[in-house]
C-alpha cells in the first residue's frame, strides 16, 4: 500500500508540474517532436527537431497526418507534452505565430 501512495503521490507532483510548464510554456525554447510509430512504416514522419515550440506546435497541428499526431509528444527542456497538451499550447492566447485558417 505504502508503494501506491508513492507512486500517486509522484504522479500527482508531475501533474502539477506540467500544467505549470503549460502556463508559463516557453514558445521560443527548442523544441523535439516525436510522433507516434505506424504500422505502415515507409513514407512515415520521423523524429524532428526544431529552433523554437511554437514551430514544433505548427508542424504537428499544421502539417502532421492525424494517425503520427495520435501517439506523438513534443519535449522541450526535458518535460514531455502529449497530444492535449500540444492541441493546448496551439490554440492558447500566448501561442506568438500565425495559424493556418481552419479548413471547411
Amino acid at each position: 500500500m505504502a508503494t501506491n501512495a508513492k507512486e500517486n503521490e509522484r504522479v500527482r507532483e508531475h501533474t502539477q508540474k506540467q500544467m505549470q510548464d503549460l502556463t508559463g510554456f516557453d514558445y521560443s525554447a527548442p523544441a523535439e517532436l516525436f510522433p507516434s510509430r505506424s504500422k505502415a512504416g515507409r513514407g512515415q514522419v520521423k523524429y524532428k527537431r526544431f529552433d523554437t515550440a511554437a514551430e514544433a506546435l505548427r508542424f504537428a497541428l499544421e502539417e502532421l497526418p492525424p494517425a503520427a499526431l495520435l501517439g506523438a509528444y513534443l519535449e522541450v527542456d526535458e518535460a514531455r507534452f502529449g497530444v492535449q497538451e500540444i492541441r493546448y499550447l496551439y490554440e492558447s492566447s500566448a501561442y506568438p505565430l500565425v495559424r493556418a485558417a481552419p479548413q471547411a
